[in-house]
């Protein structure tokens, strides 16, 4: 307010007599007053959020670091045995996706099916253990399903502290993410049960965690709802790089594939992943090439030619 005062005092000297100018003169001071006050922290934004928006230099290392003790469940792929078809086929995956990458900003994905039971979960968590493979490459995978979130059963971990905590501001951003151990893959769980997901999800605070998370994870993968049974996904896709579809041969009609892409924004579309094929189709070209070209099978083919020219 001294600014305004001395405004005054000068216009009154230099234009005395004028009350037009003297308040134009106030008028133009205040103005530049509210351009260079600092801005207040947005109104409804928690503590933990306006603390994580101002750095989050340093947020690996206070990260929990968890045993990597997947349940048998989880079908996940096995990353001693890289020959196998189901971890060849989440690389051809990991592959394609990085290439775009390589192309355009693509950092956050969401993970979705038209209805359950499609494997969208598996899905999204065999892709993040193959991007968490390459080195240096910090995978983070988030259970945006409040509904029904089974990534923590799947690791064997808490549900809490999770997503949902951190966005009510019942705990820092640290506190909601886990990493396991030996590896560059982070998991976010679902947090405490909520009563109004699709509320929860509108918060400004979902848009700006997203938009930081990129800045240490090269990937944030997002599972989510079922997109024919919620509107979760949908509104996750629009806050996103893109959205991958998964659907399940013999499973998933073309009325609900055709639906569910009409729901999302075509643009947004980075691919559809095909789920459930037979295992023999999947296992019979990959077994055929890897134990054609293994060490073992060419010292065996080596052996055979000495024992025919011997012969």
């Amino acid at each position: 307010m001294s600014r305004v005062h001395e405004a005054l005092r000068k216009a009154e000297k230099g234009m005395a007599g004028d009350p037009a100018a003297t308040a134009a003169a106030a008028l133009d001071q205040r103005s530049r007053d509210r351009r260079t006050a600092p801005s207040a922290p947005p109104l409804g934004a928690s503590s933990a959020a306006v603390s994580d928006a101002q750095s989050l230099e340093g947020l690996i290392d206070l990260v929990e670091v968890i045993p990597w003790t997947p349940s048998r469940e989880a079908l996940l792929i096995d990353t001693t045995h890289p020959d196998e078809a189901p971890a060849e086929e989440f690389r051809t995956l990991r592959t394609r996706l990085n290439h775009m990458q390589s192309l355009q900003p693509i950092h956050t994905t969401v993970i979705t099916s038209p209805s359950p039971a499609e494997g969208k979960s598996f899905a999204a968590m065999n892709f993040a253990m193959a991007e968490a493979q390459l080195a240096g490459n910090y995978t983070l995978l988030c259970d945006f399903d409040f509904r029904r979130p089974i990534l923590h059963n799947m690791l064997k971990t808490d549900r809490s502290p999770g997503i949902t905590d951190y966005l009510l501001g019942k705990c820092p951003l640290h506190k909601a993410i886990r990493r396991l151990a030996g590896t560059n893959l982070f998991i976010m769980p679902a947090g405490e049960a909520v009563i109004n997901p699709l509320e929860l999800l509108n918060l400004k605070e979902v848009k700006q965690m997203l938009d930081r998370l990129p800045s240490i994870f090269n990937w944030v993968i997002l599972d989510s709802p079922p997109l024919l049974f919620a509107a979760d996904a949908n509104l996750l896709g629009t806050l996103c790089h893109g959205t991958i579809l998964v659907v399940r041969i013999g499973s998933t009609t073309i009325d609900s594939i055709t639906r569910a892409m009409q729901s999302l924004c075509q643009n947004n579309v980075l691919g559809i992943v095909v789920n459930g094929a037979r295992r023999g189709e999947l296992y019979s070209k990959y077994t055929y090439y890897h134990s054609y070209y293994s060490p073992k099978e060419e010292e065996k083919n080596l052996e055979a030619g000495e024992e025919e020219e011997d012969e």
